[in-house]
């Protein structure tokens, strides 16, 4: 599965830089968290990024999300001091700085993890390795409910990390179902996490239903849809190679 899980690390690696493990000098609350607000993009929706200091990667947020609706307000305002708060399951993000224009600025957060969500996910198996983790959640947001349903669907996170990329990725309990196909195995949530990352969706699984294969594994599906093999192209090999019939 070489090249799909490339291209799963490709567009998981600025979440997994926020929850790098920490080392002996590292507060037990992520303190080193810097924030920038960027202008509204071409599709109308401003951006907030937030990083480890630490790291030269960032996870990107387009403001829609309920709880950062205050966030996006004080973002919104006029040139001067900032602060604001982002609360979710995962823990709360406090930050603070300047802003020199509407969605452009930047200053520093102080993360504080939730220790009911923390023993929740020890229940399911799913401690984090260290608090940048939960922030890492905060950012992507990861939470039990989404844990919860995609044990249902009989892809259950067997780690953390699995969840951040899920939720990073929009691996979704729907997402799962509509997946299922005479076509694909899904064997465990990284399956579905490699579908996810190439763009591989219920209606191409389908297509490749109908034009004759059954039971592909998921790093099959997700080889073809890198190199592009539509379900109609794949139709035409299954003819040609039942000799035109």
């Amino acid at each position: 599965m070489k090249i799909p899980m490339m291209l799963v690390g490709a567009a998981l690696l600025s979440v997994f830089a926020c929850a790098a493990p920490s080392t002996a000098a590292d507060p037990p609350v992520p303190g080193d968290i810097a924030w920038r607000a960027d202008p509204a993009t071409s599709d109308g929706g401003p951006l907030l990024r937030v990083s480890r200091k630490t790291s030269s990667s960032d996870v990107v947020i387009d403001g829609t999300r309920s709880e950062f609706a205050a966030a996006r307000a004080a973002l919104g305002g006029r040139p001067g001091p900032i602060s604001f708060t982002i609360v979710h399951e995962a823990g709360t993000l406090a930050c603070s700085g300047r802003l020199t224009g509407a969605f452009d600025g930047e200053g520093d957060c102080r993360f504080t993890a939730d220790t009911g969500f923390e023993r929740a996910l020890e229940q399911r198996g799913l401690a984090p390795d260290d608090r940048g983790d939960l922030l890492a959640m905060l950012l992507v947001d990861a939470t039990v409910e989404l844990a919860d349903g995609l044990t249902r669907e009989g892809v259950k996170p067997k780690d953390n990390g699995d969840l951040i990329a899920a939720a990073a990725l929009g691996v979704t309990p729907d997402y799962v179902r509509d997946l299922r196909s005479e076509a694909l195995v899904l064997t465990g949530v990284e399956d579905a996490i490699a579908c996810k990352a190439l763009g591989v969706d219920g209606a191409y699984v389908r297509g490749l239903a109908d034009a004759g294969y059954r039971k592909l594994a998921a790093e099959e599906v997700v080889g073809m849809k890198a190199m592009d093999v539509s379900p109609e192209y794949a139709r035409a090999m299954n003819r040609a190679a039942r000799g035109g019939q």
